[in-house]
């Protein structure tokens, strides 16, 4: 990511990643948990082959489908928000741009500048670029966090799809009446790789992260397959 600012040093962050990140992670989490789950649930109450590989390939391209659509929705309706209070920054900006400015002054006093300091640099950033200075400061927005719905979506579902291929593959490979062992074991290491390649792509630490993503894949089959035993129905 280019900086608009020269740094004193090298630094290493990967605050930029987080939008697509936080979709790739979502969808590949979900894809490997609602599938594995699914097919899961499916051999508890049938196993047969048939009805276990339909239902995972179901699962799979709906699965991939809505994510994409998902993330696609409520990312727009993320953007739609910050375009709207954007455009009624702006118009203030028009309206009363002197009590913008104090208020922007007022912003970095409640931050710890003295209010002649806090007034100088209000006054500056106004001078140069008004609107901007008030959508990072005021609304907390900027070009890092910006809601991107396309670049969500396809994140979303491509990992989606290449996640919960995993224990598909799992259960068509799997000998017959082993389909659930297979596929939960499968299906864990799975999820072991993925929370540690998410910390490693944010910088964040490896171990919670795998831990996280295999307790919550771990219940949510275990829950599913004990529906699907108790009730003896797809679920």
């Amino acid at each position: 990511m280019s900086l608009p600012y020269q740094s004193a040093h090298e630094e290493l962050h990967f605050i930029n990643r987080s939008g697509w990140l936080r979709a790739a992670v979502l969808g590949a989490n979900d894809g490997i948990v609602s599938v594995a789950s699914l097919i899961v649930g499916v051999a508890a109450a049938d196993p047969s082959p048939s009805a276990v590989l339909i239902a995972g390939a179901a699962g799979l391209a709906a699965g991939a489908m809505s994510m994409a659509a998902g993330e696609y929705v409520s990312v727009s309706s993320q953007s739609d928000i910050e375009r709207a209070d954007i455009a009624r920054e702006r118009q203030a900006q028009i309206d009363m741009p002197e009590e913008e400015e104090r208020e922007l002054a007022s912003i970095y006093e409640a931050r710890g500048l003295s209010p002649a300091t806090a007034a100088l640099v209000a006054r500056e950033l106004t001078e140069k670029d008004a609107l901007g200075a008030h959508v990072r400061e005021e609304l907390g927005l900027s070009e890092v966090h910006a809601a991107n719905p396309l670049q969500a979506a396809f994140a979303s579902g491509l990992t989606f799809s290449i996640a919960a291929a995993m224990p598909l593959l799992a259960a068509i490979l799997a000998p017959e009446g082993l389909v659930i062992p297979v596929v939960v074991i499968a299906t864990l290491v799975c999820l072991a790789v993925l929370g540690a390649l998410g910390a490693q792509a944010g910088g964040a630490p490896k171990l919670r992260a795998t831990l996280r993503v295999l307790f919550w894949g771990a219940a949510a089959m275990a829950i599913t397959a004990g529906v699907g035993h108790v009730f003896g129905i797809a679920v």
